[in-house]
């Protein structure tokens, strides 16, 4: 329609410069009609470059149009208030298809934002790199899972942590594998390929299933400990029942016996008798020590402040200490660090710890016990260390203190420290150990902040 329009309007500008050519060509070889002339030539140029004019309005128009669409820029507003009906429409046409682009861009913008802020908030960490190693998109929870304050290229892991950058750009489509990043943190890598626009780009996702792991393993310690303590008490209570009625028919028969031999003969026995009670008793006593292992209650999580427990611990410990010539100090970190925990179950690790301190460095010259706190707000936990100066930890049994019934203990359980690192595990928190000859121990409360 509009089309027709601006044809009509051309068609009817063009006929009437015509009619003007030819009324010209009329009056020409008139010399009286000069003045005529002089007019009909004013009249022709004005109609000549309105002609221009109109023709080239839409071309103008069009080419403004085309120049917004390629470049963004949909302020670009075309005046309606021309007074030909044909451009107003076209004006009106324009911007209501530049209106229709900016509603456009603006809901691909707010899309772009919320997927934006899913992919922040999640606790997947999402890395996505192209064939050259740049880094197109990266989430919080990818560089607090790395240890890493940002990251724009792979490469920038060569210096720090080669194996990382090496697992990165190796890692193969649909590829899965493990990276231990710190000790709180064993984080499963999968990766996939996708093309977009020609480009080939790399999406990798990144997992911390440490506590999954942990977890898994104590399971199947508590269910193992649990079949164990149930066939053994199944085997020893019998038997300790049956010595304890043979040493009271023993002690019948010495008291009745007349034969001083016989009455020696039934002594031995009776002492033989004895020593498989107690033996028996003690097993039982032992297998019952591991209840507690695989019946923790659930913590009940308050916020308590560390400081006045640690020195709540420290005062229980003060006559022992001191009695040993050990020395112990703390160094809270905030002074006002407040957790949610459980503040009995936690007393308990810390108690076993410092009591397992105790014993390392009874006897050694200047000994300390330090207990400190720090917190990495962008990792987002706390850390409660345990500190000695003792002989350290051989590295062969840093592997294996957490198992339980481990120890390298004479009259140990190996229960302490499997129990501490399950009373964590239910914190959402991991115990760990660090350790060198000579150099004593670190033992490390890492809560969730």
């Amino acid at each position: 329609m509009h089309l027709r329009t601006f044809a009509f309007g051309l068609v009817i500008r063009i006929l009437f410069l015509i009619l003007l050519i030819g009324v010209m060509a009329w009056a020409f070889p008139q010399p009286k009609q000069l003045m005529l002339l002089v007019v009909l030539g004013i009249i022709l140029v004005w109609r000549v470059v309105n002609l221009y004019n109109y023709v080239n309005i839409t071309n103008r128009k069009l080419v403004r149009f085309l120049e917004s669409v390629r470049y963004d820029d949909f302020s670009v507003r075309f005046s309606a208030n021309q007074s030909d009906s044909t451009f107003r429409e076209l004006s009106k046409q324009f911007n209501e298809v530049l209106d229709a682009f900016r509603q456009v861009r603006a809901d691909k913008e707010a899309n772009s934002q919320y997927l934006q802020t899913i992919v922040q908030h999640v606790n997947t960490g999402l890395i996505a790199f192209d064939e050259s190693g740049r880094v197109e998109l990266i989430n919080n929870a990818a560089l607090r899972l790395l240890g890493l304050y940002r990251l724009k290229v792979i490469k920038d892991l060569q210096e720090d942590n080669p194996e990382l950058q090496d697992l990165l750009l190796n890692l193969s489509s649909g590829g899965s594998v493990l990276y231990q990043a710190a000790v709180d943190r064993q984080l499963s890598i999968t990766g996939t390929a996708i093309r977009m626009r020609g480009k080939l780009i790399k999406l990798v996702a990144i997992q911390n299933i440490q506590s999954e792991l942990e977890n898994k393993e104590l399971e199947a310690w508590q269910n193992l400990t649990r079949v164990l303590r149930h066939e053994i008490m199944n085997s020893v209570t019998p038997i300790a029942s049956l010595v304890s009625t043979m040493r009271d028919i023993v002690q019948q028969e010495i008291q009745e016996t007349g034969h001083a031999g016989s009455s020696e003969t039934w002594q031995d026995l009776n002492e033989a008798l004895e020593v498989v009670e107690n033996r028996t008793n003690g097993l039982m006593n032992f297998v019952n020590a591991y209840r507690t292992f695989t019946s923790i209650p659930k913590p009940v999580l308050n916020p308590v402040l560390v400081l006045p427990l640690v020195q709540r611990i420290a005062s229980l410990f003060a006559p022992t200490l001191q009695d040993k010539n050990i020395r112990l100090t703390w160094d809270i970190q905030p002074a006002d660090l407040r957790l949610l925990l459980d503040q009995d179950q936690i007393e308990m690790v810390l108690i076993n710890l410092i009591k397992n301190a105790v014993e390392i460095l009874e006897g050694r010259p200047n000994a300390h016990i330090e207990i400190k706190s720090s917190v990495d707000q962008t990792a987002q936990k706390a850390v409660l260390e345990v500190c000695d100066n003792g002989p350290g930890i051989e590295p062969n049994a840093l592997e294996q203190i957490f198992i339980p019934f481990f120890t390298t203990k004479e009259d140990g359980t190996g229960v302490g420290l499997s129990l501490s690192r399950q009373i964590l595990q239910m914190h959402s928190g991991v115990l760990s150990v660090e350790s060198q000859l000579g150099h004593g121990a670190r033992f490390s409360l890492i809560f969730r902040l």
